[in-house]
């Protein structure tokens, strides 16, 4: 799954991503989960701002639903756009 939004003069591209780190007691993948892929860039520019970036969530685990992962990757995105990138 992958979306692209325009925000404050940016396209912040999220990508969704399986993520089968995780391992029960034997070894085997656990339940699969999510991670999303955040690519900012300025608008119409072919070279993202910053290398893509990794997202999970706060506890260090992956999403449980693609949507999550879609939604918290946007989210993160705009705040990045506007922490670090607007004044």
């Amino acid at each position: 799954m992958k979306q692209t939004y325009l925000y404050h003069g940016f396209d912040i591209a999220v990508a969704v991503e399986t993520d089968l780190s995780r391992k029960d007691a034997s070894g085997a993948p656990a339940s699969a989960g999510y991670v999303a892929i955040v690519r900012i860039s300025r608008i119409g520019a072919a070279v993202a701002v910053f290398s893509p970036l990794r997202f999970g969530e706060s506890i260090g685990k992956p999403f449980t639903t693609e949507n999550d992962a879609l939604v918290s990757g946007y989210s993160a995105g705009r705040r990045v756009v506007d922490d670090l990138l607007t004044s």
